[in-house]
């Protein structure tokens, strides 16, 4: 799964900017970006701010796809991954029951 990074590189094809402006923007090296786009490697959340704000994207909507990329990452060859996620989802509610 790369949500994240796909939606990254058809933005930045749709605007027709190459990579080296998104490196500029984002002040880090064109491998990086390329890297993000692929899925090689995970963007820092400053630079999922910076991404959603440059290409006028939802932020809220931007970072819960990173997010989503990163836990199914670290869950797909997990065998309880969805057992382990549902429980997740169970205790993040409850925090957040507490909190407010």
């Amino acid at each position: 799964m790369n949500k994240f990074g796909d939606l990254i590189r058809s933005t930045r094809e749709e605007k027709e900017l190459l990579l080296r402006h998104i490196a500029a923007e984002l002040d880090v090296d064109t491998a990086l970006v390329s890297k993000i786009e692929r899925g090689e490697k995970t963007a820092k959340r400053e630079h999922v701010l910076a991404l959603a704000q440059l290409f006028t994207i939802n932020p809220e909507e931007l970072i819960a796809l990173w997010l989503a990329d990163q836990v199914s990452e670290l869950v797909e060859n997990e065998e309880q991954a969805l057992q382990a996620l549902k429980i997740a989802e169970k205790e993040i509610k409850n925090n957040r029951k507490h909190k407010f």
